[in-house]
């Protein structure tokens, strides 16, 4: 069984008032020190996401059987891409802090396998749906298996993996915020270190940033999709 002290929520009520009249009074003086943060966040995802997604392109096609006809590459890549995305991003973050320590390289990397367990997986799915009369006239004419990639799946799939890799930059904006916990750099440092010191007027302004940063982002995603895609 679970021991739970359910009177903790009485208890504990003067640190919740403490925390309320701290989280709806957010400290405006403290917003020019989160400009910086907000900036190395937001290109924290960016590298994070080009990379992540850079890398899953031509692992995803190597993946396929469509493409390489090799039932062990293929099921060699596709427990890769299993394993990848089983790592929790947080579990990720705290592996690199140890291997290469704290700060903003440590959420790039994480981010990028993050992406890379992510998006290898989509980009799979839809090359196994493309339409294989491209393919069969290639191979029909003797083209190479990267030809036959280059020249029949990949202008089904390109504008799918651009959308994939703007889902990706999404949801790494809303992770990096807390990846600042273990280590990885961006806002989240601020944020776990404020909560630390019980700086709640703080840790209100910098949700606050947060979310108007992800409804930033959201935003020109959505427009770019509509525009672009």
């Amino acid at each position: 069984m679970i021991d739970v002290q359910w009177d903790d929520l009485v208890n504990n009520r003067s640190q919740a008032l403490l925390f309320l009249s701290g989280f709806f009074n957010p400290e405006w003086s403290y917003l020019p020190e989160l400009i910086q943060p907000m900036i190395q966040t937001i290109l924290m995802s960016i590298a994070g996401t080009c990379v992540g997604v850079l890398f899953a392109i031509p692992a995803a096609f190597l993946g396929t059987h469509i493409v390489t006809r090799n039932s062990f590459i293929t099921g060699l890549f596709r427990g890769f891409f299993s394993l990848v995305r089983t790592i929790p991003n947080l579990l990720l973050a705290a592996i690199f802090v140890a291997i290469v320590g704290i700060g903003e390289l440590t959420g790039v990397l994480t981010i990028a396998v993050f992406t890379f367990g992510m998006v290898s997986q989509l980009i799979f799915a839809a090359i196994e749906t493309v339409d294989e009369g491209p393919i069969e006239a290639d191979e029909s004419i003797g083209a190479t298996r990267f030809q036959i990639a280059q020249n029949a799946i990949w202008p089904q799939v390109k504008e799918a993996i651009f959308a994939y890799a703007l889902y990706a930059f999404e949801v790494n904006i809303r992770a990096s915020a807390v990846l600042g916990y273990v280590g990885a750099g961006g806002i989240g440092v601020l944020l776990n270190s404020a909560l630390s010191f019980f700086q709640f007027g703080r840790v209100s302004l910098i949700i606050l940033m947060i979310l108007l940063m992800v409804f930033i982002t959201n935003a020109i995603s959505q427009y770019i999709r509509k525009e672009v895609i």
